[in-house]
């Protein structure tokens, strides 16, 4: 046996230790492929109404010469941009590695936007000009027949979108952060509350739009709004919004937000996979999501709708980030530990895990099949403040043959009038809390799966306590816990560790005087007291929403009759935590999560359309015959 030699070991320790602190971008590099690259920019291809759309193609080269082929091709339709420079996530420098590696790569901007023509309305138009454009690549000479897509966020919107319009030649999919499976569910609106980060997207977005950054004085006008102001006195109108600059963005907006009831507007190909997963391609689909994003909901119920049409190979990746966030080992105030980026899950890039997948779907390259699902189990961290002054939460890396778990229980967890959260249903005859709740003056958001939100609001694991970076918080800052509109249940401090993974739900028997109201639950990792954290730390998990019109039909809604008790089931996203020993599980209930939702005025008045407000005196029921709780699964 060789003998061990100390300072061998100390050093390869050391480099270990180098080696983990690096930023998780610095995993295995996609090397340069055998082929050489030439671009054709900006060509104008012609969709079925002959609109023309701005797209860039990628050629490989063999001695500085475009290399006849045929080669499978990599298509992704952006909105925003589609020849992005700047560093090696950048459409352009990913396009160059896989057209090196023998695909020709086709970026296109969406109709409307960048270099195309058209008139831009968000995801509807995504189906059939994806489809044509497919139609498109499987026409040219230097096509063999197979197509991959690819993208994250509205890239992979625009994917599900063709694949919904059942577009020709798809033979793999890598849809990241996105890919619509209900947008009303998820995306655009939750529970029957509209998303207002759409709104603020649409901001963002308007200082892109052709007719603002070719008049100054307009684009000064823009850059002069104050957002932060116009979020503090809605409600607003068509026309007096701070989107009315550019008509075609407000319009979508109050479109979406207008049509609460799920009605043929939420079904259309392009924020409705769901309502087409028969027109699909048998392809192979990659979909990644995270527990600190708008769409985990979204990717797992592709997946299951996906698997039971019987597609030949889905694969699911859910991990801890933020929207897109996939390199840092973070997520808002909260850290998972260093094998928390994508390169600690696969030991590899993620453009690396990319070309992998197209590889072996697109040309038949030899290698394992992709697990069906990996996933990142939040916690077992030390709860001490790191270096970078974040909570250290840890977690790590599982792969599973399934989603949901089958060995996962459905357990439910009992809210009690004393606040507790038991196992024990409550026994008495008669309980109940209640609080009011005021839309002038809401719950303010801390973090959650929020993306796009910039200025107002932000993604992300925090402690659930007020603070100046959060959008309606006010001195002296105190912990949500305290506000008297949101109602606390938690466990006793546990005595073992309890893992959860998988969908939440709570059924709440609740009452309101008026005739529509919001509730809300928040499911939180209370972390004990420590030296760093002398208060602990409340560590939100995931969240939902139910506005009670919908309490019964989302096609159908009905406002209640005053101080009549009603069952509601208020879905929060999935999510994969371990609850460790010594730490509480807590749900907050509430009737307000704002800007992350629209705040609800309690009059009943048409989604957004309401002109007044009136404060809901709401009443959550905790006794033997309405016994309220949380279902979790509990692993």
């Amino acid at each position: 046996m060789t003998p061990i030699n100390r300072r061998q070991v100390a050093l390869r320790l050391l480099q270990l230790a180098a080696f983990l602190a690096l930023p998780r971008s610095a995993g295995a590099a996609v090397p340069a492929g055998p082929f050489g690259v030439e671009v054709e920019r900006d060509m104008m291809i012609a969709m079925r109404d002959h609109v023309r759309l701005a797209t860039d193609i990628y050629f490989p080269t063999t001695d500085g010469r475009r290399t006849p082929g045929p080669f499978p091709a990599i298509l992704e339709r952006t909105p925003y941009g589609k020849s992005q420079a700047g560093d090696r996530h950048a459409s352009i420098a990913v396009a160059e590695t896989l057209a090196s590696q023998g695909y020709v790569v086709v970026y296109q901007d969406c109709r409307g936007r960048g270099g195309s023509e058209g008139a831009y309305v968000k995801y509807l138009s995504d189906g059939a000009d994806g489809y044509d454009c497919c139609a498109w690549i499987l026409s040219q000479a230097w096509s063999n027949g197979r197509i991959g897509t690819m993208g994250l966020s509205y890239a992979a919107h625009t994917q599900a979108a063709l694949a919904s319009a059942g577009a020709p030649g798809i033979t793999a999919m890598f849809m990241d952060s996105g890919g619509f499976s209900n947008a009303y569910q998820g995306g655009i609106r939750q529970g029957g509350a509209f998303e207002l980060k759409q709104a603020t997207w649409a901001f963002n977005q308007m200082l892109e739009a052709p007719e603002i950054r070719s008049d100054p004085a307009m684009l000064a006008a823009l850059r002069a709004i104050d957002l932060k102001d116009w979020f503090a006195r809605m409600p607003w109108t068509r026309g007096h919004s701070p989107l009315s600059l550019a008509p075609e963005y407000e319009d979508y907006v109050f479109d979406q937000w207008e049509h609460g009831a799920f009605d043929d507007y939420w079904r259309q190909v392009g924020i409705y996979a769901q309502g087409y997963y028969d027109r699909f391609p048998d392809a192979a689909i990659m979909m990644l999501s995270s527990w600190y994003d708008p769409y985990p909901r979204t990717v797992t119920d592709n997946y299951l709708g996906l698997k039971a049409r019987g597609n030949r190979k889905q694969a699911l990746v859910l991990g801890p980030w933020t929207h897109g966030d996939r390199e840092r080992t973070y997520a808002g105030d909260v850290d998972f530990g260093p094998q928390a980026a994508f390169a600690g899950n696969v030991a590899e890039s993620y453009l690396a895990f990319k070309l992998r997948w197209f590889d072996r779907h697109l040309k038949n390259a030899d290698g394992a099949d992709e697990p069906d699902v990996r996933l990142f189990v939040m916690g077992g961290g030390s709860g001490r403040r790191n270096p970078d002054g974040r909570l250290d939460h840890g977690g790590s890396w599982r792969t599973e043959p399934a989603w949901p778990l089958a060995r996962a229980r459905k357990t439910p967890f009992f809210l009690h009038a004393d606040g507790a959260l038991r196992l024990m249903r409550p026994k008495t005859p008669n309980a109940s809390r209640s609080y009011d709740y005021d839309p002038r003056a809401p719950v303010p958001s801390i973090g959650g799966g929020i993306t796009s939100g910039a200025p107002i609001m932000a993604g992300g694991a925090f402690d659930q306590r007020e603070a100046p970076q959060f959008f309606g918080a006010t001195p002296p800052y105190t912990p949500l816990a305290d506000r008297p509109d949101v109602l606390v249940f938690q466990t006793a401090p546990l005595e073992s560790d309890v893992e959860v993974t998988g969908p939440i739900q709570a059924t709440l028997w609740i009452a309101s005087n008026c005739p529509d109201t919001d509730f809300t639950i928040k499911l939180i990792d209370v972390h004990p007291p420590s030296e760093d954290y002398p208060d602990g730390y409340a560590m939100n998990i995931t969240d939902g929403i139910l506005r009670c019109r919908y309490r019964n039909s989302w096609e159908h809604p009905r406002l209640m009759r005053p101080n009549t008790i009603h069952r509601i089931k208020i879905e929060a996203f999935p999510t994969s935590n371990l609850f460790k020993t010594g730490h509480r599980i807590r749900l907050d209930v509430s009737s307000s999560n704002f800007p992350h939702f629209d705040a609800n005025p309690n009059t009943g008045e048409p989604e957004g359309r309401w002109t007044r407000t009136r404060v809901a005196t709401n009443r959550v029921f905790l006794d033997a015959r309405r016994p309220s709780h949380v279902t979790l699964p509990v692993v």
